[in-house]
């Protein structure tokens, strides 16, 4: 059966650890459409170009001065349709959005309606420049404005900051604004609470902005304990920074007296709202007391995520943190008009304004997707994706808390997320292994190891964009791999079997990353 061909080949059976037969090994590495691909370094060559450029003049002034280079810098090049297949083939290992269901939990990752992209790249958007004329970009000043307009309105706050460039930098400028109040009335705090159950930017940001950090518990059904947290509240406590819907997945049913403890304390309401999706038009937090929030609109309000250029996190603001909003923001005149009001001089302007968080917006993209996603939907249809998203992870939740140990499914219906546990696996399996596993199911894996109060947690996002079809199929996979860890199926610890690259070492990975490359000098 295996005689050497005419060529001297002989082909041998690649068998996996599980003993599944993957079929004969191949000289290039390729596996039908699953091709290989090496480095740009190991397949280009300094000498080669995918285009023809003019010989230099030698004779012609150097435009460089001292700058021009003395050496060759060792770049690699292709031609055209070598850089091409390049990254054609890299695109076949990854994984996204447009491929299948995105199960990651904390991080709404959902459907991007191609209408969005449609508006992102109208010109006037897709090309606007940060030091155009004012006079020349009204109708990109005006998208600003009315998504400003619409973030007020549906989070029952007073004022927004358009400029922040994503969830983190949105906290930042919600602690900034927080301490130029603190400070204007000559308050001086150091202390910011965060609950055990709040995403862990939280801490990262208030210790950042040089406040020190102490923990509020949970309680056993996920959420903030709050009989500590009104013990901990004192003349030093500049806020609290609480997540909600919180990384359990749950809603913080007391956050109204929360707040209201808070304020009586002379502190601040910091809500992360990371997960807005979850009670966009159902739920407006103003009115439970915050005075600071941000909206990631790269994952509420489409996108998702980076999309090719910076996120967006604007931060809604109370009446109270209103005045220390940071510039640019944009006003409408009397004559319909829109201005950039980037100078803190003037009277009309929020004179105790905290400075500026970036140079320039920069994000007209996210700016126009998310206004497009609000207008396409209209209040009604936003309230519908609240709904439906809470719905799918519930659906997710009860089908698979028999077979996976869901450590608040007594505590009532979840939010946005359904929060599992390794709890009940054989010993020497773990939720890494389960991870590893669903990438041979053709899934992503949900968020891992967080939230840190839930041993191995397991943190699953359905979205509202997710058909119960697509649901049914994922919880097949999940119940599957599921009943394996609780059987002590060891093939697990090698998975995964069918991806580009099998099961890496991770920890090695972090602590001896390998950021350049190297060529052998023997070959």
């Amino acid at each position: 059966m295996n005689a050497p061909n005419k060529s001297g080949w002989k082909p041998e059976m690649v068998v996996s650890e599980d003993g599944m037969h993957n079929g004969p090994a191949t000289t290039t590495g390729n596996r039908a459409l699953m091709l290989e691909e090496p480095l740009l370094f190991e397949i280009g060559h300094p000498e080669t170009t995918g285009v023809d450029l003019p010989e230099l003049d030698p004779s012609a002034p150097n435009r460089l001065g001292g700058l021009a280079r003395n050496d060759a810098i060792g770049l690699v090049g292709l031609t055209e349709p070598e850089a091409v297949r390049h990254y054609t083939r890299l695109s076949r290992q990854n994984y996204g959005i447009d491929l299948g269901f995105f199960p990651l939990g904390s991080c709404t990752m959902k459907h991007n309606p191609r209408l969005n992209e449609k508006m992102a790249r109208l010109p006037g958007f897709a090309d606007i420049h940060p030091m155009a004329p004012q006079q020349s970009v009204q109708g990109a000043l005006e998208v600003i404005h009315q998504l400003g307009e619409w973030l007020c309105k549906l989070t029952g706050m007073p004022a927004v900051a358009m400029s922040p460039k994503a969830g983190a930098h949105g906290e930042l400028c919600g602690i900034l604004a927080i301490r130029a109040a603190h400070e204007a009335r000559g308050d001086a705090r150091e202390v910011v609470l965060v609950p055990e159950s709040a995403h862990g930017t939280n801490p990262a940001t208030a210790a950042f902005a040089n406040y020190r950090v102490e923990d509020i518990p949970a309680t056993p059904e996920g959420r903030v304990d709050v009989a500590a947290l009104k013990a901990r509240l004192g003349p030093d406590v500049a806020a609290v920074m609480i997540t909600n819907p919180n990384t359990c997945g749950l809603f913080e049913k007391d956050f109204r007296e929360i707040a209201d403890a808070v304020h009586a304390a002379g502190g601040y309401v910091y809500c992360d709202g990371a997960n807005f999706n979850a009670i966009v038009g159902r739920v407006r937090p103003g009115d439970l007391g915050v005075d600071a929030m941000h909206i990631n609109l790269h994952k509420t309000f489409s996108t998702p995520h980076g999309g090719g250029g910076p996120g967006s996190g604007p931060v809604v603001l109370s009446e109270a943190l209103a005045p220390f909003a940071p510039l640019p923001f944009v006003r409408k005149s009397e004559i319909g008009e829109f201005e950039l009001v980037e100078e803190e001089a003037r009277e009309e302007t929020r004179g105790q304004t905290f400075g500026r968080m970036t140079a320039f917006h920069g994000q007209m993209g996210m700016f126009t997707r998310a206004l497009t996603y609000m207008l396409s939907h209209g209040a009604d249809g936003l309230k519908q994706v609240a709904e439906d998203s809470v719905l799918n992870a519930n659906y997710i939740l009860r089908s698979l808390e028999d077979v996976l140990h869901a450590p608040f499914a007594a505590s009532g219906p979840c939010m946005h997320e359904a929060l599992f546990g390794d709890k009940d696996f054989a010993e020497g399996l773990t939720t890494l292994d389960l991870a590893k596993g669903l990438i041979d199911e053709g899934y992503h894996p949900m968020t891992v190891y967080f939230p840190l109060v839930v041993h191995g947690a397991m943190l699953v996002e359905p979205t509202e964009t997710e058909s119960k079809a697509t649901i049914d199929q994922f919880i097949t996979a999940m119940r599957s791999l599921a009943e394996r860890a609780r059987a002590g199926d060891q093939t697990l610890k090698e998975a995964p079997y069918y991806a580009p690259r099998r099961r890496l070492d991770e920890t090695a990975a972090a602590r001896k990353p390998k950021l350049a490359y190297e060529a052998d000098r023997n070959a």
